[in-house]
């Protein structure tokens, strides 16, 4: 019983927080699901298509994980992040030696690895930007890549995001 009230808490916690959302961010999704959705969300009045991130209330994404994760901090920079200093050109070899394994050092730190983690296709995730908290989720395949059936997908998507948004009647 005690699970239960749990899992309902949840759900209502999950409507709340969708019910705050007015504008919407769209990553790029596969196939181009991103550009049907932002048609069914705009047609429908559900919700504000944003072209600035920074205005979104929430992120419509089709993976999370890494690669997820490193495109929030490039749209969303820490705000004491300060960009590094240009290093100084030198004459000698030795120093070019020394500046490109520094380079090379560099860039595959930040090298996002590889990972099938969350590029299942057919999921869509609605993100809060702020927190990065997963608001709602949703699993629609299309059965393939034809305009008219990204078009249904999208329609789909949307009207499972408007029944989480309906109050339920009692």
């Amino acid at each position: 019983m005690k699970m239960f009230v749990f899992l309902a808490g949840l759900a209502v916690a999950s409507a709340q927080d969708l019910g705050t959302i007015r504008t919407v961010y769209l990553l790029p999704m596969s196939g181009g699901l991103d550009q049907y959705l932002a048609v069914q969300l705009t047609t429908t009045h559900m919700f504000q298509v944003v072209t600035d991130p920074q205005k979104a209330d929430a992120i419509l994404t089709d993976h999370i994980g890494d690669t997820f994760e490193a495109k929030m901090a490039e749209l969303f920079p820490p705000p004491d992040e300060q960009p590094a200093p240009k290093p100084k050109p030198k004459d000698t070899d030795e120093d070019s030696d020394a500046t490109n394994k520094l380079i090379t050092d560099t860039v595959n730190k930040l090298a996002t690895p590889n990972s099938s983690f969350g590029h299942a296709k057919g999921i869509i995730f609605l993100v809060d930007p702020k927190s990065k908290q997963v608001l709602w989720s949703s699993y629609d395949l299309p059965k393939d890549s034809t305009a008219t059936e990204l078009d249904r997908t999208a329609a789909d998507i949307v009207n499972r995001i408007k029944r989480e948004l309906t109050p339920k009647k009692k």
